[in-house]
């Protein structure tokens, strides 16, 4: 196909890229690049973008380094740097190589070592900012693309410029300057300020890693929900493993937890060429989810994959699972002890260490981690964390036989989560607070602990499920006394589970409906969440009552 042929062609796929249908985008420049033994870079540029869109970074890259050796040989200088500083992006974000990131930053840079690269310099100060991620260097460049920006009134580079260097101020530990800075880029991207679809991008994914550092659940949180109109039309913001795998955290936290699966999944793959330190994020992140769906096998299994500090907290919060809360103590004390940090970042591993102390009787251990939590939580302005640190007041108190302090505690908490989105948090508070009125108060401890249930059973948090069943129990009201019922599954969710039943494998599942393997698989995941059930074999027992009672 000849470059004139292909101009039609080349012409639909940019107009589709301009508007975000990224695939009608694939499909015709993919003919123009498939079609022409020496294609146009902008047709390979183009395709690069569009399948980066479609969360494809290797093919993106490919294309992308193709389309750049291209505009060199053209020696369009800036359409080249353009590129290798995408090139550059996605090294360091999905991949988590600093080397070629840096490597290809230094190409974009020489393209104009002799030279003035006028409109295009703030881009290559605000790119070399966000490749460094912190430090004097890049907290300089940074603020240079943002005065550039408001010189050349280049609205996209300003919204980027203010998210990298409120992300350089987090990683410094200037935290309030830095997403102070960060909530404005995001209020003006997502106003309609910008002109480029992957400003949006740009901003969202440093406000994820921003917060994640800063353990600011409560703004994540915020920000992802006032996304969701991007997302309906244009896709997923997050493109990037790094900033995916935080995304689907903030999903699990909130309780969106089908959809957290499948963002943490497609981290996961995207990060799968990445090395294991990228990986290990994701496969965390899907351990934590694990955990609160009450499936602990799976969740053991994911850690081993990872290394032992990176998966330290999450490890022992398993151990606890298990039984084992004297090995969740030791790991968590030495998780502290090789990262001390004092701040938000030990929120996660104090809430674990407090349950864990209580585990083994301990609640002197528990109490001081609870005043730790407690500290951290005075010193910020999160809901989450103070929620956090009530709840676990809370526990101690009720270990202690306070049972008045716990149950003021536990209110407290509950306060604090109405202001964010916790269900699981709150669901289990209600199941606390309605262990300790058991005595005094058991009406008032029947409607929490029901309360309780309603809510893990529509999380599918199968091992909490349990615990409000058995609560209720004791209290006289029957709870469910198996798994629940199948009026949540989905008619095809209903069909494979009808075939677990007769006790075919994945594979076997997928011939017999005519669907892929891994299609099959999420099925038998989802129901397995949806019914709380920790396996297939548990699945397979359960089917028979689960589907006539579907159809009763």
């Amino acid at each position: 196909m000849s470059h004139v042929s292909s101009g039609p062609q080349l012409a639909a796929g940019l107009a589709a890229l301009g508007e975000g249908r990224w695939a009608d985008a694939a499909a015709a420049l993919a003919v123009v690049v498939g079609g022409d033994e020496h294609p146009p870079a902008e047709a390979l540029a183009a395709l690069g973008d569009a399948t980066w869109w479609l969360g494809e970074p290797a093919r993106s890259l490919e294309l992308r380094e193709r389309a750049y050796a291209v505009f060199c040989q053209r020696r369009d200088r800036v359409q080249a740097a353009l590129t290798a500083m995408a090139v550059c992006i996605v090294h360091k974000a999905n991949y988590g190589n600093r080397a070629a990131a840096s490597g290809w930053m230094g190409r974009a840079e020489r393209l104009f070592e002799d030279d003035d690269a006028g409109p295009l310099q703030g881009w290559l100060w605000a790119t070399r900012a966000y490749q460094l991620d912190r430090g004097p260097e890049a907290l300089d460049l940074s603020q240079r693309a943002l005065a550039a920006a408001r010189r050349d009134h280049d609205v996209d580079l300003e919204l980027t410029a203010l998210a990298t260097l409120g992300r350089t101020m987090v990683f410094g530990g200037r935290a309030r300057q830095g997403m102070a800075l960060i909530d404005e880029a995001m209020a003006g991207t997502l106003a309609g300020e910008y002109q480029r679809l992957d400003t949006v991008v740009a901003t969202s994914c440093d406000m994820l890693v921003a917060c994640d550092v800063a353990a600011d659940l409560d703004r994540a949180t915020e920000w992802c929900r006032v996304t969701d109109e991007f997302v309906a039309s244009y896709g997923c913001p997050y493109l990037h493993a790094q900033c995916r795998t935080v995304y689907g955290s903030v999903l699990v936290q909130t309780g969106r937890w089908s959809q957290a699966e499948q963002e943490l999944a497609t981290a996961m793959q995207m990060a799968g060429s990445a090395g294991p330190a990228m990986a290990a994020r994701a496969a965390v992140r899907l351990a934590d989810l694990r955990l609160r769906q009450g499936r602990v096998d799976e969740a053991d299994a994911l850690l081993a994959r990872c290394d032992r500090e990176a998966a330290a907290v999450t490890l022992a919060a398993v151990r606890l699972a298990r039984g084992e809360a004297s090995l969740g103590v030791a790991l968590v004390e030495r998780h502290l002890r090789a990262n001390p940090s004092s701040g938000m970042a030990d929120v996660p591993a104090l809430e674990v260490l407090v349950a864990s102390h209580l585990g083994v009787g301990d609640v002197a251990g528990a109490g001081a981690a609870a005043r730790r939590l407690g500290e951290i939580a005075a010193a910020s302005s999160s809901a989450a964390v103070e929620g956090r640190a009530a709840a676990a007041e809370g526990r101690c108190a009720a270990a202690a036989g306070e049972a008045e302090l716990a149950v003021a505690c536990f209110e407290r908490a509950m306060v604090a989560w109405s202001q964010v989105d916790l269900p699981l948090e709150a669901a289990r508070v209600r199941h606390d607070l309605a262990a300790v009125l058991a005595a005094s108060r058991p009406d008032v401890a029947v409607a929490e602990a029901q309360a309780a249930l309603a809510e893990f059973e529509r999380l599918g948090a199968g091992a909490d499920g349990d615990a409000a069943a058995a609560l209720l129990r004791s209290l006289g009201v029957a709870g469910r006394t198996g798994p629940r019922s199948g009026g949540t599954l989905t008619r095809r969710e209903r069909e494979v589970l009808a075939l677990v039943g007769q006790g075919l494998s994945n594979p076997e599942i997928a011939a017999r409906l005519h669907i892929s393997r891994k299609t099959a698989e999420h099925h038998v995941t989802n129901l397995l969440a949806k019914l709380g059930l920790p396996n297939r074999t548990a699945a397979a027992g359960a089917a028979h009552r689960v589907l006539s009672d579907d159809t009763s």
